[in-house]
């Protein structure tokens, strides 16, 4: 996969779901926009005083803007939820992107940094922070040293009131979690903390925090642009928008296109030319869900549209499975990677976890002891919704969504014998991409 865009081939389903606005110019560099070609990319960088918080936060709110971080929360919403607290407030950008099957912050702040940096610039003004920081991940140093280019250039030109810090904090999958963020910059570990009291009521130094997803804050930028109105002409049904989508797996043109909100899922496959043979697709990413595409295909790739089928789509990833792969393999081994990441707080996360694992890992193996149906069943109901954080919950709804979609397949694994999968394919190799495991002591 890389990060490349596609660009709107400009003929039938590509008109209708694919549009330019965070990607307009994307397709013609492989490089960041320096903040010239920003300005004449996008337009003049809005003055945030001049707009003030109230109006501001009135575009955000027309514009019908939810979060693109996976949660979908209205962000007009939470920005005022932080701007009626007292005291000084605080921005911390989410750019982490920690699940394994998504690229597209990183595409975002590698071809449009200064796009973030607006919404950062906007985003303090409407709240009324005095800091403002952007969490990466170490282990991407390029994008760290085109984001502090950016900021550099932006200091050097004097448009931003409100200095960003840029912070690269370990990148386990958890350590995206917004109170991972706050915990880390408050100078604990970038592990998930109780809640409440949430950022937006105590955050970093104790202070309110709006924590938001770069892309999130990008929108924001063009929202303060060219208006609500503007935002809402693009979008499908009940969504408002478009919204950068991570496309892989037996699909011809993989990468990060940004569609129309509300876009069909089964536009999107033929958008990216999914393989026709193919039957599965996991939606959302690795807390997401998995379904056969004859379910989803004519639904909108939206939580409301999702939600007949128990799916949603998180971080908006689409992954499909290959032909002859065995979706079950995969589970187990997205399962046993999400048990490796656990922050070891709470028993969900330290013994429940593993013990699925373990429990996939045999089905998939297709050499089960005793009934794992039924200890996995079991064990679902007695992790779901008892954790400390929302890590247990996301990987028991991956675990339980690749019990029903491949159902067929699990039966005869659990009878050792040979699945539909395996049977039309010569290996049974898992294929999707997970991350090494997180190195010991690797939370500061």
């Amino acid at each position: 996969m890389n990060l490349d865009t596609t660009t709107a081939l400009g003929r039938n389903v590509e008109d209708r779901v694919q549009l330019s606005r965070l990607t307009v110019g994307w397709e013609d560099t492989s490089r960041a926009a320096t903040l010239r070609q920003h300005v004449g990319i996008y337009g003049p960088i809005p003055d945030a005083s001049r707009l003030g918080r109230d109006g501001l936060l009135g575009e955000v709110a027309a514009a019908q803007l939810t979060g693109r971080g996976g949660a979908g929360f209205p962000t007009a919403v939470k920005m005022r939820g932080v701007a009626s607290k007292r005291g000084p407030a605080v921005v911390v950008a989410n750019g982490m992107e920690s699940e394994p099957a998504s690229e597209k912050d990183q595409a975002l702040l590698a071809r449009a940094p200064h796009l973030v940096l607006d919404g950062i610039a906007l985003a303090a003004e409407a709240v009324g922070a005095r800091d403002a920081h952007l969490c990466l991940a170490h282990t991407r140093d390029w994008l760290i040293d085109i984001v502090l280019a950016a900021v550099e250039e932006r200091r050097r030109a004097d448009v931003d009131p409100v200095p960003v810090s840029v912070h690269d904090l370990p990148h386990n999958y958890v350590s995206s979690e917004e109170t991972s963020l706050v915990h880390w910059l408050n100078g604990g570990e970038a592990k998930p903390t109780n809640t409440p009291p949430r950022p937006f009521e105590r955050g970093v130094a104790k202070r309110p925090t709006l924590v938001d997803n770069v892309e999130t804050l990008a929108h924001v930028a063009l929202i303060a642009r060219y208006g609500a109105g503007w935002f809402r002409e693009a979008g499908r049904g009940n969504a408002a928008g478009t919204m950068l989508t991570t496309v892989s797996g037996a699909v011809e043109q993989p990468g990060v296109y940004e569609i129309e909100a509300g876009s069909n899922v089964g536009d999107v496959l033929w958008m990216a030319g999914a393989d026709p043979a193919a039957e599965a697709v996991l939606l959302g990413g690795y807390f997401g869900t998995w379904h056969q595409i004859g379910e989803v295909a004519g639904l909108p790739f939206t939580a409301a549209g999702l939600r007949p089928v128990h799916g949603a789509p998180g971080a908006a990833v689409i992954y499909v499975l290959p032909p002859g792969a065995c979706g079950l393999v995969d589970a187990a081994r997205i399962l046993q990677y999400l048990a490796s990441q656990s922050a070891q707080q709470c028993g969900p996360c330290m013994f429940g976890l593993p013990a699925i694992a373990d429990d996939l890992g045999q089905l998939a193996s297709a050499r089960p002891e005793g009934d794992p149906f039924g200890r996995l069943h079991r064990r679902f109901g007695q992790i779901a919704g008892r954790g400390a954080c929302r890590h247990p919950d996301g990987a028991v709804r991956m675990a339980s969504s690749a019990l029903r979609a491949f159902g067929a397949d699990a039966h005869a694994h659990a009878r050792r014998r040979v699945c539909l999968a395996s049977a039309r394919s010569q290996h049974n190799a898992p294929v999707m991409p997970v991350p090494r495991p997180v190195v010991e002591g690797g939370w500061r």
